[in-house]
C-alpha cells in the first residue's frame, strides 16, 4: 500500500491507520486525499492481515471537509460532481467493509469532515474535539451520509438543529447526545485508541463484519425480515473458524485465541 504526503498509512499489529496529513488546511479534503482514501479502503478489504481500521487526523484538526481551494476555480468540477465521485465512494466503502471502522476524532470534524466520522463503526473523540455542521453556513446542504446517519444517531429534532444552526458540539455533548461512543482526555487519547483498535483486531472478525451487515440493514427491514437476517448471519458465523474457537476457549476455560477465520 502506498503513501502520499496528504494521506498516510500505517499497519501493525492487525490495525491499519488512515490519517489525513494535510494540518496546514485543517486537514480538508481534496481530490488526491479522497481517491487515496478510496483507494486504502479497498486494499484493506482485501487486506486479510488487517483486522480493524483507524481513521484520524495530524494537528488539531481531524478533518475540516472539502478543500473549497480546489471547488472555486475557473475551471473547478461540480459540487454535486466531487460528492459523487469522492465522497460517496468513501461513505460506501465504510459502511461495506468487512472490518471495524474507528473514527479517531482529535480534533475539529467539520462539514463532511464530520460525517465522514459518523459513518463509522465506532467514534470517539479527545474532549477537546467538536463536530460542525457547517453546510448551512455556505449555503450548503449536508452531504458524505450527514442526514442519513446523524438522524439516526441524534434523532430528527436534535439533526435539524444542528444542520440548520450550525452549531458547534463538544465531544462531551457529543457523547451525551449519542452522537458518539466516548471521549478521552487529550493526553491519553493515543494510547486509548491505540488498546481500542488492538482489542477489535484481537476479536473474531467475520462475527464482527456480520454484526455490521445486520446494522446496516436495520433500519430498511421490518421486525420480520430483520428476524430472518439474524438467522441466516448467525448461521454463517456458526460455521466459521473463530466461532469453533471461542467456544473451546469457554470449555476450557481459557482466553481465545481468534484468527479472523
Amino acid at each position: 500500500m502506498s503513501d502520499s504526503q496528504s494521506l498516510l498509512f500505517s499497519l501493525a499489529d492487525g490495525v491499519a491507520t488512515l490519517t489525513f496529513n494535510r494540518p496546514a488546511v485543517f486537514n480538508s479534503v481534496n481530490r488526491e486525499v479522497a481517491l487515496g482514501l478510496q483507494q486504502h479502503l479497498r486494499e484493506c478489504q482485501a487486506d486479510t492481515s488487517v483486522r480493524a481500521v483507524v481513521l484520524t487526523g495530524t494537528g488539531k484538526a481531524f478533518c475540516a471537509g472539502q478543500d473549497l481551494a480546489e471547488i472555486t476555480g475557473p475551471n473547478a468540477p461540480d459540487v454535486a460532481e466531487i460528492v459523487e465521485k469522492l465522497y460517496n465512494p468513501i461513505v460506501l466503502l465504510i459502511r461495506e467493509l468487512d472490518k471495524p471502522v474507528i473514527a479517531a476524532v482529535n480534533g475539529v470534524a467539520a462539514g463532511a469532515g464530520a460525517n465522514l466520522a459518523l459513518a463509522c463503526d465506532i467514534v470517539v473523540a479527545k474532549e477537546s474535539a467538536s463536530f460542525i455542521q457547517a453546510f448551512s453556513k455556505i449555503g450548503l446542504v449536508p452531504d458524505s451520509g450527514g442526514t442519513y446517519f446523524l438522524p439516526r444517531l441524534v434523532g430528527m429534532q436534535r439533526a435539524s438543529a444542528l444542520m440548520m444552526l450550525g452549531d458547534k458540539v463538544s465531544a462531551a455533548d457529543a457523547v451525551q447526545m449519542g452522537m458518539i461512543y466516548k471521549s478521552f482526555p487529550d493526553e491519553a487519547f493515543d494510547q486509548e485508541v491505540a488498546a481500542l483498535a488492538r482489542k477489535l483486531a484481537a476479536m473474531p472478525t467475520k462475527g464482527l463484519a456480520y454484526t455490521k451487515h445486520l446494522l446496516n440493514s436495520t433500519f430498511g427491514n421490518d421486525v420480520a425480515q430483520q428476524l430472518r437476517a439474524e438467522g441466516d448471519y448467525q448461521l454463517r458465523a456458526g460455521h466459521t473458524a473463530d466461532y469453533r474457537e471461542g467456544v473451546a476457549a469457554f470449555m476450557e476455560k481459557r482466553q481465545p485465541t481468534f484468527t479472523g477465520q
